[in-house]
């Protein structure tokens, strides 16, 4: 990325005064205006489908954001993402979870040493292990089988093996159940102890430095919650690592054995490929999991080597750009219509929140001009009935993105024709919105009375030209989730490029946790710190509640 400031590119003037332009299109008008519009605003990558014709752009939008992308690196940056160069420049970090879903036939250098064979012996470890738990070779420390798997981690350790577990449900292997513990709000891990026996379950915790506060508090309360059952030498039995801290893993009482690696160019939002993926493949089966690696590793290629003209992940990203920079919407809402991705929307928020929620530039400057937008959302049709009112009447437009499977697992034909209908049916009312002539045709029709219509007209208008994306794929397959997965990573790659900012460090996440270690050790003894008079109001709250 070059040094001078985004705002001032000759490109980025250019966008916005074709903004300008934009204000005043219908998306109705560019359609009927372009009988082509749809095929040229379409493509297909990894067994996925994109429909990104229903955004207010044009070809000509579309040539000035791909100049966009040529003044700010994009292709040079990617490729030094994919070589292995140190692109995280705060933490002189590689960024390579591409690497972790790489064929063993290839090759990528980190300080001049080929990573692959590393990756796959932990992907054979994993593979290992997880043929042991399936088979009943791998027992409790009664002789019992493992049915029960207790997943305990946070942040990444959490959002993504659990979302993928969730979206895999119909692959899951027989009489395993996998569950996962994040909050440290001791509810969470109580739910789940009540309905787990200990001689039949094993936990995996999950976290690089073994040192992560939630994660460890919640590791050492399962232990403790085992060891009223067992004994310490039984620990090997039940409870596993995925960490980089050996020392702390043993510690622990975890088998050296049963500490499964990973590395410090796999960031935390990015590592469900890794050996963080370990849940995964309990669940569904090693041959899903690489399923899924393959899946992700088809749109890598595709993003490494298609022109930017034809590049899923760079045209999603460009749009987002364009929506956000542009035409100024601050929020994207996330809406698959498969309840099997219900968990996508607070995975996603995470990959791009955490990674591109940054207010200084790579060289230190203020960003200054708006970053990335507000992620959230809900399945359909279940967000229809919570907060659709406001995606097509709020006072804020809100962009978008449908997902959706063309084919189901069940066998309930209706039940899928109905969720497809609410998903395309959505996205066009959103486009065309309603006048208030076809409001008060509609009205006519029904024989309301002229009085009652002046009231009603105004309320039932909706003013359209909403954008969304249309994301399709035949089935939700082991490797289409993976294709999926990596279509967002590296449409946050893209937009972080273009923002210039660090995708891969996250220290807005430090400070809050450097503070609560202090403000916990004040709640549990007679200590007093120095703080705001509402931080020490509460404080004392909680202190007197505790007696």
């Amino acid at each position: 990325m070059n040094s001078t400031n985004l705002a001032n590119a000759a490109v980025f003037q250019k966008l916005a005064s074709h903004s300008k332009e934009a204000g005043k299109w219908s998306l109705k008008d560019l359609f009927q205006n372009d009988p082509g519009r749809f095929p040229a605003m379409t493509l297909t990558a990894g067994g996925l489908f994109l429909d990104f014709s229903k955004n207010l752009i044009t070809q000509e939008t579309l040539a000035l954001l791909f100049e966009l992308c040529r003044e700010c690196r994009l292709e040079e940056i990617r490729d030094d993402m994919f070589r292995g160069d140190k692109i995280n420049t705060t933490e002189h970090r590689a960024v390579l979870h591409t690497a972790l879903r790489a064929p063993r036939y290839e090759k990528v250098l980190v300080d001049g040493k080929n990573v692959i064979p590393e990756i796959h012996a932990v992907l054979d470890k994993m593979h290992r292990f997880s043929e042991k738990v399936h088979s009943g070779e791998w027992k409790g420390y009664t002789g019992k089988p493992i049915t029960d798997i207790v997943n305990i981690g946070i942040g990444g350790s959490d959002l993504g093996p659990r979302m993928v577990c969730q979206a895999l449900r119909a692959f899951h292997v027989k009489d395993i159940r996998v569950h996962f513990v994040a909050n440290v709000d001791g509810h969470d891990l109580d739910a789940v102890l009540k309905n787990v026996a200990p001689e039949t379950t094993l936990f995996i915790v999950a976290s690089k430095t073994f040192t992560t506060l939630e994660t460890m508090l919640n590791a050492h309360s399962a232990r403790s919650w085992f060891l009223n059952y067992g004994t310490v030498r039984d620990l090997q039995k039940h409870f596993i690592a995925i960490s980089t801290n050996t020392e702390a893993v043993e510690k622990f009482g975890i088998h050296p054995d049963n500490l499964f690696p990973f590395w410090d160019w796999v960031g935390g939002r990015y590592s469900v490929w890794s050996a963080i993926g370990l849940p995964v493949v309990l669940a569904v089966g090693f041959n899903h999991f690489t399923e899924f690696l393959a899946g992700a590793h088809a749109m890598d290629v595709h993003f490494r080597n298609a022109p930017l003209a034809s590049n899923m992940p760079v045209l999603l990203g460009l749009v987002g750009i364009w929506n956000r920079n542009f035409l100024g919407y601050s929020s994207v809402s996330i809406a698959p219509y498969l309840q099997d991705l219900v968990s996508f929307p607070n995975y996603l928020q995470q990959l791009e929140m955490e990674s591109n929620g940054k207010q200084v530039q790579k060289n230190g400057r203020h960003v200054e001009y708006n970053s990335c937008p507000v992620i959230w959302g809900n399945v359909g049709t279940n967000g229809q009935h919570a907060y659709f009112q406001l995606l097509h009447q709020g006072t804020e437009i809100i962009p978008a993105d449908f997902i959706t499977a063309l084919s189901p697992h069940h066998t309930l034909p209706k039940h899928h024709s109905a969720l497809l209908a609410n998903c395309f049916a959505q996205s066009e009312a959103l486009m065309l919105g309603k006048t208030a002539d076809q409001v008060r045709a509609d009205l006519e029709a029904a024989g309301m009375s002229a009085e009652e219509m002046k009231i009603q007209i105004a309320q039932r208008t909706f003013p359209g030209n909403r954008p969304s994306n249309t994301i399709l794929m035949n089935v939700l397959r082991p490797e289409t989730l993976g294709a999926l997965t990596a279509l967002y990573e590296h449409k946050t790659f893209v937009q972080g490029v273009i923002w210039n900012v660090n995708s891969f460090d996250q220290w807005g996440v430090e400070l809050g946790k450097i503070l609560a270690k202090s403000i916990q050790n004040e709640l549990e003894s007679s200590e007093q710190g120095s703080h705001d008079s509402s931080t020490s109001g509460l404080i004392a709250l909680a202190k007197a509640a505790r007696k």
